[in-house]
């Protein structure tokens, strides 16, 4: 066999696997450096398969036996790691470009613990209560807020039904038709601040629907208009804008409701479970 890495070795036969021979495929590609010290019978264990169908892997990834591949994992390893150490060594020119991509990540990590040191946990149990009762949740976000918006949508219509999604093109005048004094409405509203996320806000509180917002501070247009004010960024200074924080807040909101209402949320995810095995959406 030409040396070419392990892992290579397995995106090149892995279609051609047997449904055990896969479960090994994807423990291997995920544990590697463990698995290059194991025997083939734990590696069974820890894939849920037969010590056989270990073996029967690696002639079909075309190697001699287990100690044959076991060795290329090796093999594999070590050139990783000189590989690892000869490109750092050759980049030390650039080390600049890790000092910028390092001080994005400590900002983003700064915005989080600034939501950490604030986090208001009755408001979101008041959250995630709100959202349980509504019997329509109507979500938009424009530019920069739409990827927020359209990720917490797809998050809520997971646990609970009558949850849309205003488009970029700014329907929400055609989706606020059906709503009734019984709906939400949450706008995500984060810098620099999208005039429909205002007009999406502003036709809300007049025709009487609860409003939660999504922004970066208690003042912001669309916050201080709000029943309910998500900040995401209060106080961060020097921090840039950014969703990351926006999304870690709403995972708290996915959560507690997942907690409040979890028998109807284990039964909508039932449902749309059988609906998804039925048409055959996922490929695993």
């Amino acid at each position: 066999m030409k040396s070419i890495l392990f892992e290579d070795v397995l995106k090149e036969k892995f279609e051609s696997l047997s449904v055990g021979q896969k479960k090994v495929a994807l423990y291997l590609s995920q544990h590697l450096e463990e698995a290059a010290f194991l025997t083939a019978f734990h590696i069974g264990r820890k894939a849920e398969v037969s010590e056989t169908t270990v073996i029967r892997l690696t002639y079909a990834l075309g190697y001699e036996g287990y100690s044959d591949m076991q060795a290329k994992i090796q093999q594999h390893l070590l050139q990783s790691t000189a590989f690892s150490k000869t490109n750092s060594k050759s980049h030390l020119i650039s080390s600049d470009d890790t000092d910028v991509f390092s001080s994005i990540i400590k900002k983003q990590i700064h915005i989080l613990k600034k939501l950490l040191d604030h986090l208001d946990s009755e408001l979101i149990w008041k959250t995630a209560d709100t959202l349980i009762k509504a019997d329509q949740v109507l979500i938009g976000g424009y530019r920069a807020s739409y990827a927020a918006a359209c990720w917490f949508s797809h998050s809520l219509s997971m646990l609970r039904g009558n949850v849309a999604l205003c488009s970029p093109a700014g329907d929400f005048y055609e989706k606020f038709s059906s709503l009734t004094p019984q709906s939400v409405v949450i706008v995500f509203s984060l810098p620099r601040y999208a005039r429909e996320s205002l007009e999406m806000a502003q036709c809300a509180k007049e025709r009487g629907v609860k409003l939660i917002s999504v922004t970066d501070r208690l003042l912001s247009p669309v916050g201080r208009m709000s029943d309910i004010t998500l900040t995401t960024e209060e106080e961060a200074e020097t921090a840039p804008n950014s969703i990351a924080s926006a999304i870690s807040l709403m995972e708290l909101i996915i959560q507690g409701i997942y907690i409040l209402d979890q028998k109807r949320v284990l039964a909508h995810q039932q449902k749309l479970e059988e609906l998804y095995s039925k048409k055959g959406i996922f490929i695993e």
